[in-house]
């Protein structure tokens, strides 16, 4: 049993940030999937297109949900999933680095999964003055 990580983005981000944290760590220590919500996305429809996402990952301790940004129409879907019934903790600003340090904490538990997330958001960014 393990936690599994749903990402649910704007166009363009959830799934290309799974593609190179599937290169840079092969083979993924936990079920990964995005969902991308397209601008004009009728979200009512695309509520059980999340749902189902995420009974796709859950590997039966919970949903970490990783969304880009706070208050858009992704995170506002990823609230909605989070009341479904499925265990869900929900993480914001999502970036690159954040997912790396969660898949690099796979034997942690849900509760203990939004720190680690926050800390590889934090620590991921470097002011180079190179």
């Amino acid at each position: 049993m393990s936690v599994g990580i749903l990402l649910i983005t704007h166009e363009g981000i959830g799934n290309a940030l799974v593609a190179v944290a599937g290169r840079l760590m092969r083979p993924l220590p936990l079920k990964v999937e995005a969902l991308e919500v397209p601008f004009d996305a009728d979200h009512d429809l695309l509520l059980p297109l999340a749902s189902a996402a995420l009974r796709r990952v859950d590997g039966g301790q919970g949903v970490l949900v990783l969304t880009d940004l706070y208050g858009a129409s992704p995170s506002n879907l990823a609230a909605r999933v989070a009341r479904l019934g499925t265990p869900v903790r929900r993480v914001s600003a999502l970036n690159l680095p954040m997912l790396l340090r969660v898949l690099n904490y796979s034997d942690l538990e849900l509760d203990e999964l939004p720190a680690v997330a926050a800390a590889g958001a934090r620590n991921g960014v470097i002011i180079d003055e190179a």
